[in-house]
Formats: structure tokens, sequence, C-alpha cells
């Protein structure tokens, strides 16, 4: 990540700017609000300790980077001239840092928010590990779309990789958790979706893929005769998800005992040598599905007094059934305006954001624009508004 590291100078002040346009100070560190191109984002400044010498460590605030990363290192640039501290350490020249090129089927969850749309029939596959099954079903369907979900980054890179190799131009790849990311999706779309050997979790039950809202999910957002297919080597997953689906007596499903299917992973031929069992459970959806509209907007319709939040605003988690909100820190803004900047966490358990809110006269808005719309952010949001009320 690019940082400078400058000798410390508590006689320089630092005045704000078009560039520049505020600083907030919390109890360990600054938060130097930068715009550029449209664009703003936070620079970091802490004390760094060499021995018995203090100096200034300033890096790009982590929740806040954005892309491309010149930007941020021309802030930083501009920094070191701006206070005009000996340099004693810099890496924003490195060749480390330099801009990866934009890979063509990785995406983000602001694609599928923003731009995701197609015709075309859609498969799913959550956790998609080394990635054999994946490309296997989008050579073997190249008119379909095949999203593949994975949270292990190596697994992500060697998929893009082979699909370059091989030629395949119907993959999209994202890093997210599927048990948000189907909420994205429209209803009636998908025609299959493949949940093929995942993390069985047998002492934490509740980080499992299979769940009530995620074969809820999952059955809004398949067409008719879609399925939903489960398979695992965990007698304990097999028998767990058969539990669940006692709430969906609805929806047909089918069980299968060591099915040979047309591709198979390392794994599963080292469990077949091991002769392990082999459970598949398929769940068919039989009816359409409402699009989902979410109601709520992520707005603050108060005027806040900035002394009040200093004193009331606590840092203590509150946890809610499916949502959390945690103030982590808050900082205060007395250059060049009164204000606040009040750092959060919040939404999903699984698949939480951190947010700056930003309060000058009176309002507060969110630093960098709100996020992600989604059920449990919007829920976290309306407790976030009750917390600062």
């Amino acid at each position: 990540m690019p940082h400078i590291l400058l000798q410390q100078d508590h006689t320089i002040p630092f005045e704000c700017d078009e560039q520049f346009s505020f600083v907030a100070q919390g109890k360990y560190d600054q938060k130097i609000g930068v715009r550029d191109e449209n664009k703003e984002f936070l620079l970091t400044k802490l004390a760094k300790k060499d021995g018995d010498t203090l100096n200034d460590l300033v890096k790009i605030d982590v929740p806040t980077r954005l892309s491309p990363v010149s930007l941020m290192k021309k802030a930083l640039e501009s920094y070191t001239k701006k206070v005009d501290q000996k340099v004693l350490f810099t890496n924003i020249h490195s060749k480390k840092n330099k801009i990866e090129p934009e890979q063509k089927y990785l995406k983000t969850i602001d694609y599928f928010v923003d731009q995701f749309k197609t015709d075309k029939d859609i498969f799913v596959e959550v956790g998609f590990g080394s990635g054999k099954h994946l490309l296997h079903q989008a050579k073997a369907n190249p008119q379909k779309i095949i999203i593949g979900l994975e949270i292990h980054y190596p697994s992500i890179e060697q998929v893009l990789k082979q699909a370059k190799l091989q030629n395949i131009e119907n993959i999209l790849v994202i890093n997210y958790d599927a048990r948000l990311f189907l909420e994205f999706l429209s209803s009636n779309s998908v025609e299959r979706i493949f949940v093929h050997f995942p993390v069985p979790w047998d002492k934490k039950p509740h980080r499992r893929v299979m769940s009530i809202p995620f074969i809820e999910e999952s059955l809004r957002v398949l067409k008719i005769d879609g399925t939903l297919e489960l398979r695992t080597d965990s007698i304990n997953y097999f028998e767990y998800t058969l539990e669940l689906l006692k709430e969906f007596r609805n929806y047909p499903f089918q069980i299968f005992k060591d099915q040979d299917l047309q591709i198979m992973s390392k794994y599963e031929a080292r469990w077949r040598k091991q002769e392990k069992t082999i459970w598949d459970v398929i769940i068919r959806s039989t009816k359409n599905s409402d699009e989902i509209y979410l109601e709520g907007v992520f707005e603050f319709p108060y005027k806040y007094d900035k002394q009040i939040l200093l004193e009331k605003l606590s840092r203590e988690i509150v946890r809610q059934e499916e949502y959390f909100v945690h103030i982590e820190d808050i900082y205060d803004i007395s250059n060049p305006f009164e204000g606040l900047l009040i750092k959060v966490t919040f939404g999903s358990f699984h698949m939480p954001v951190t947010k700056y809110l930003l309060l000058q006269n009176g309002d507060i808005r969110y630093f960098q624009g709100a996020p992600i719309r989604t059920r449990l952010n919007l829920e976290a949001h309306e407790k976030l508004l009750e917390i600062l009320k």
C-alpha cells in the first residue's frame, strides 16, 4: 500500500485547500479529507516510533481506497510538498504499486448492482474452488452466463488464468459472500445454482451457506424448473440440509447417492478413493416469484449538534438478529470547519461495510456516498438513525 514516512515537525500548520478538504483528529491518528477528479477519499496520518524518535506515517485509508491508485499516490505527493517535511521513506514510485490491468471477467458487487443485465440464461456456482466445474459448465453452455462466487482469492486468479488460456468468454467472477449476492439478481432469472462441496462448518453451523434465508433467495431467483443443487461428502451437512427442507414442503427435491458427474474435482477424486459417500440434494423451483423492491433511503433527515454527539455516542456494538451497528471511532474536525468524522461498521454479520459519516453545519452525509443498497444495510441505517437522533 502506498505510504510515506516523514520527519515529525509540530511547528508546521496544515492549511486545507481545494485538494485537502479537512483534517479530523482522532485519539490515535488523523484523517485528512482529499478531493480530486470529483472523487473523495481519506489519508491516515499517525505517529510511528523508531527507537526514541517519533516520525509521521501518512498512508491511504483502507476503507476509502479507490481506483485508480494514481489519484491516491498524487495526494501523498501533494501532501509531502504541502507540509515540507523531510521524507525518510516513500514507496509511492515503487513498481509494486503499479496499476494492474483490469481483468475482464472479474467484477465487483457495484457492477451487479448498477450494470449487470442479460437476456441469457444464468448459472451460479457458489464457492468454485479450483474452478474445474465452473469452467466445464462455461464450455458446455457457451450461450449461458456462468457466475462464479469465491472468497479465496488465489482460486479466483487461477480461474481467470484458465479462462484466458481456454478462450472462455461467458464467465463472470466475483469475490463476494453468496449468502448476500443473490439479493442483487432479478427474480426468475437463474436456471441453476450449484453449491458443490461447501465447507461443512460442523462446529459453527451458522456459517454454512445453506440456510433458510439462502434457500428462500435461491427459490426467488430461480426460474420455474430451475434447480438449487447441493453436492457434499459430509453426512452432517446432508442431514442438516434435509432438516432445512422441511420448511419448503411445496418444493420437490431429489436425493442421489454417489452420482457420477461429467467433471470431477481433485478433492472428489480423493474422497472417491477413500470410498466416501457423495450426496446430492436437488431442489426444484415450481413457481414464479415477485420482484423485490427495497423501501428506504440512506438519508439523515435531522440537524445534529456536534457537542451532543460527542457526549452521547457509544462505541459499544449494537447487535440485532441479522445485522449490527458499531461506531468505531469519532474524529473531531476544526479545520477548516467545525464538524465530526464518524467511522462506523454495520450491516450483515457475514459481509459488513465500513463507512464514514461527515458532520458539517449540522448535516450528516455518508462520505464517498451511500453504501450498497441491500435490505440489511437499510435496516442497519435505520438503527443508526436511532443511535444518532
